[in-house]
């Protein structure tokens, strides 16, 4: 049978229990083995679809159309695979399988209990997906920390698995040692009630990944041994690094894969992460030479909260964008740039001249709206290129319609009902879905087909005339008005040939050096050793417009 590495958090969360597992992943994949990963989250959420991306971060979308955690995001990047709807898992989705079992008596009449009920439903949904996917490994990433209530639960179930499975399930704990500054000394005290109360679980740590500032030394790491009942061996230093696919490697340093390898009984196997290295070494030469990097504007509204500045609201759209600076051997130089200030100050719109490339990603609701059209307008009027996603292709529409169409006033109506000109709207069935207040997994989700034009920028980005790509949308470019915009110029560049809906819109070449929209999201399927073709050319379109390629 498959083998099992849970992996838990310990002190706080956000300390990259996500992007460990992944790395887990990718050693355990270049070592030869099939290998899938599962997030768990606390959340009473069936899914992430209803979360607020300022508070959550980023919902990443499968092919399938499950909305779900970011940090899945991070499993198909690393792993270069597509997960489905078996690797994402929630308390309201285990929960409301329960019940529904309940209800339709499959538990033949019995009384059914929290425990050992849910624990079972978890073990059931994580062995479905090692069946599924038929993987000699499958990590499960525990969100949130060890020691919160709404994790007793999915602990339980792995408590429970490892005494079904004994040599077959392992326990990684990734743990926060902080450096008080007033103290300067790094401390294991947080560690070791961590591991205190992963103990209060029934649960004994295999390997502990300690995340820090800096490497974990030896006294350090003979300390957390003694106190943590963990051979010293198995306390793996994981230290900030410039780039999230150094992990790996540094993982790696210190023989983890096999470390895992003999806690489950098997031999060693060499791990092959040269093109991994590879990646690896292009970002550290990029910090070392004075080469020009790319620099790219994104105006966006879920970065702000408070005084700071929240990334994993796009992170998906960082990642491509690095993975295709990365490819052209530079560095990406990425700024946030305020909608609602061009709202308030169109004057400040000047200073999108000092970027390589501007992008507008997705996001709901009518903060910020018009500041966005703004910028669009100026990238358009100013020739900077432009890559609009999902709510950016809406709004480079209505600007286009607004401004050079003749259709003044017109707009989405998710922003205005009564618009005269109604260019982007939802589809009937939508429009009954919303009127029913039925919100949560009803948009436009998962893979669908685009069928792209001959001598279009999007066909020589891919390359091919059908592609795959996903989405998460209820809004819809109205076909309505698609010859007026057409006649005007805007060219429609890429279609969904069931439905006839438009995919992707473009300024020719000779208008626009780079002028492209998209109603999905591309920057789901882009990979750091296989950028997306859009975000590829979209790059290649700012260094040329700066004549630096």
């Amino acid at each position: 049978m498959a083998k099992f590495i849970f992996v838990a958090g310990g002190v706080m969360s956000g300390i990259g229990k996500g992007v460990a597992t992944a790395a887990i992943g990718r050693i355990l994949k270049s070592k030869g083995f099939k290998v899938t990963a599962i997030k768990i989250d606390p959340y009473i959420n069936v899914d992430a679809g209803t979360m607020n991306p300022i508070e959550h971060g980023e919902v990443f979308v499968t092919k399938d159309g499950v909305e779900c955690d970011q940090d899945l995001g991070n499993y198909e990047r690393f792993l270069d695979e597509d997960l489905t709807t078996e690797n994402y898992l929630t308390t309201g989705r285990v929960y409301q399988a329960v019940i529904n079992r309940e209800r339709n008596l499959e538990y033949g009449g019995r009384c059914v209990e929290v425990v050992p009920d849910i624990p079972n439903e978890v073990i059931f949904r994580i062995k479905k997906a090692a069946k599924k996917t038929k993987s000699d490994f499958v990590l499960i990433e525990i969100g949130g920390t060890v020691g919160e209530y709404q994790n007793m639960l999915f602990l339980e179930a792995a408590r429970l698995m490892r005494l079904q499975y004994p040599k077959n399930v392992v326990f990684v704990l990734v743990s926060y040692l902080p450096i008080p500054e007033m103290i300067g000394e790094m401390k294991t005290k947080p560690t070791q009630n961590a591991v205190r109360l992963l103990n209060e679980a029934g649960i004994q740590s295999d390997i502990i990944l300690g995340r820090a500032r800096l490497p974990l030394d030896e006294p350090r790491k003979r300390k957390i041994s003694i106190f943590c009942n963990v051979l010293k061996e198995n306390i793996i230093s994981a230290p900030d690094v410039q780039s999230i696919y150094e992990i790996p490697i540094n993982f790696e340093k210190e023989d983890l894969g096999n470390k895992i390898l003999k806690k489950l009984g098997l031999r060693p196997k060499k791990s092959n992460l040269k093109d991994w290295e590879g990646l690896v070494n292009i970002i550290k030469n990029l910090e070392k030479k004075s080469v020009r990097p790319v620099r790219i504007g994104i105006v966006g509204k879920y970065f702000e909260t408070g005084e700071f500045t929240l990334m994993d609201s796009y992170i998906s759209v960082l990642e491509a964008i690095k993975h295709a600076s990365f490819f052209y051997k530079r560095k990406p130089e990425i700024h946030w740039l305020s909608a609602e200030k061009y709202e308030e100050n169109p004057r400040s719109l000047k200073e999108l001249k000092n970027f390589d490339g501007i992008i507008v990603p997705g996001g709901f609701g009518k903060r910020g709206i018009e500041g966005k059209i703004k910028a669009i307008e100026f990238c358009r009027k100013q020739k900077i290129p432009y890559l609009g996603l999902c709510l950016g292709m809406q709004l480079a529409v209505v600007e286009f319609a607004r401004n050079i169409s003749g259709l003044k006033g017109a707009n989405s109506t998710e922003f205005s009902e009564s618009t005269k000109y109604p260019v982007i709207d939802t589809m009937s069935e939508q429009k009954a879905l919303l009127r029913e207040k039925r919100y949560g997994g009803t948009m436009r989700l998962g893979e669908y087909r685009c069928q792209l034009k001959d001598s279009t920028i999007s066909f020589r980005a891919y390359g091919n005339k059908y592609i795959r790509e996903r989405h998460r949308h209820r809004y819809e470019l109205n076909n309505k008005f698609r010859k007026i915009l057409e006649k005007k110029g805007l060219k429609i560049s890429g279609i969904n040939p069931e439905r006839d809906l438009v995919e992707i819109i473009e300024l020719p070449k000779e208008i626009h050096p780079f002028f492209v929209a998209t109603q999905f999201h591309p920057e789901f399927k882009s990979r750091p050793l296989n950028p997306h073709p859009l975000f590829r050319e979209f790059i290649k379109s700012c260094l040329a417009n700066k004549k630096q390629i």
